[in-house]
């Protein structure tokens, strides 16, 4: 998993602009997807080989003067609570200011690793003014211009030194990522799962004090749990703080093969877990849905066929989704939850061979052509499943300009009905031949 990166310092050194440089027209970076909060202030980066998520805070500062110093602040302790490796960014051309000391001075106090950028430096006089920030009191001083990239790379080399990875013979197993909303249950269904000290086989080190992966072997099933937000209780600090969940989720998310995303059974399927389940099906990742609580739920016998419905009209035009209705605290359920996460990865996994799928797929085309569009007709001569961990099918035909939506759609789901697909995002195109 990626470690998390803030840039932080006092407004008008330059952030921004260095996190665009590095992320640069990536499009890695999640699309504004209405309701994940305030996407655009982080992206995944890479450099050497890792990958890392950097977080540009002072896009989320309330810019009003009263409270403005003791929002930066607040945004630097969140920093420093949250983020695996904080870049310290000052302004070479004005100097060490007050608030440059203060912002020093809280972040010396962290435990967190801490690399001192100084920023502006677009020619050799401004070379000469950065020894004055040796005195924060940081070690190494890097500098950079963010406009011109002068400077990143030598500073990129020693960020990527600080970057963990998973060690190889634990890099084959399923990933499994539990996200969702705060207080849906995600630290208590963790919790259920890792209680019993003698599953955990190892804990890998994570990039944080207190963020593993951990190595889960009970009940017949192998797997990696992917640290996600809210696995230790938080004091509430204004909204920032579900802004760093989200992306501790966005982060798991990324880095897993199967989410299991968390609904509150006693608030709903909300615009929330629709970002985060479109997110989930955009990165092609494996779902399960579990509605937690569902113990406080008042029910007669058409509750749970009646909740489901309604999260599959909010989740379309991918219906095709486990829904497991559990209570973590009773323990309800849970063991189900990780079991079809588990077929939900086999079945990602799953490449069908190119003569069987033709043999099906083409005599179903036989029965349901394409309908023709302008008098003319498409003729789908063979199909093929690309080997990757994704479910992408491609298929071989003479228009494939002509083929619709609704036509790719009913394909998709006469793969599905025969090959069990539940949970697993599919990708069909068209090519010509």
């Amino acid at each position: 998993m990626g470690s998390l990166v803030a840039i932080v310092g006092r407004p008008n050194v330059g952030k921004s602009t260095f996190f665009n440089r590095i992320i640069g027209q990536r499009k890695a970076i999640v699309d504004d997807v209405s309701g994940v909060t305030r996407d655009r202030h982080y992206g995944k980066a890479e450099w050497n080989g890792k990958e890392f998520t950097l977080v540009d805070t002072g896009g989320f500062v309330k810019e009003t003067s009263d409270v403005f110093e003791k929002e930066i602040r607040n945004q630097v302790k969140i920093a420093m609570q949250e983020a695996d490796l904080i870049l310290f960014m000052v302004d070479v051309t004005c100097g060490i200011t007050d608030l440059d000391a203060d912002v020093a001075d809280l972040l010396r106090r962290s435990k967190k690793k801490v690399l001192l950028v100084a920023n502006k430096v677009d020619n050799n006089e401004r070379l000469v003014e950065v020894p004055e920030f040796y005195s924060l009191g940081f070690g190494e001083l890097y500098s950079v211009s963010s406009m011109t990239g002068s400077g990143t790379g030598e500073l990129l080399d020693e960020l990527v030194q600080h970057i963990t990875t998973i060690p190889e013979d634990l890099s084959s197993l399923p990933r499994i990522a539990i996200i969702g909303r705060p207080n849906v249950g995600k630290s208590s269904l963790t919790n259920a799962l890792l209680g019993y000290e003698r599953n955990i086989v190892t804990d890998v080190p994570g990039t944080t004090r207190d963020s593993i992966d951990a190595h889960y072997n009970a009940f017949g099933q192998e797997f990696l749990l992917v640290d996600t937000a809210g696995i230790r209780k938080k004091k509430k600090v204004n909204e920032d703080i579900e802004f760093y969940s989200v992306m501790r989720s966005i982060k798991a998310l990324e880095s897993a093969d199967v989410c299991i995303l968390m609904v509150d059974a006693t608030e709903g399927f909300q615009s929330q877990e629709q970002s985060l389940f479109h997110l989930c099906d955009k990165n092609s990742k494996g779902i399960v849905i579990v509605v937690n609580k569902w113990d406080l739920i008042v029910k007669d016998t058409k509750s749970t066929l009646k909740f489901t419905e309604e999260i599959k009209e909010k989740i379309a035009p991918f219906r095709d989704v486990p829904i497991i209705f559990t209570s973590v605290v009773e323990k309800q359920r849970i063991f189900k939850a990780i079991e079809t996460a588990i077929h939900v990865y086999e079945r990602r996994q799953f490449h069908i061979p190119t003569h069987e799928l033709n043999e099906f797929i083409l005599s179903v085309i036989e029965q349901n052509p394409p309908p023709s569009i302008k008098g003319k007709y498409v003729k789908i001569k063979y199909a093929t499943q690309l080997k990757s961990n994704q479910q992408i099918f491609l298929f071989f035909c003479n228009l494939p300009q002509y083929v619709n939506e609704n036509y790719k759609r009913f394909i998709e789901n006469k793969i599905r009905e025969k090959y069990d697909y539940e949970g697993v995002p599919i990708q069909i195109f068209f090519r010509k031949k």
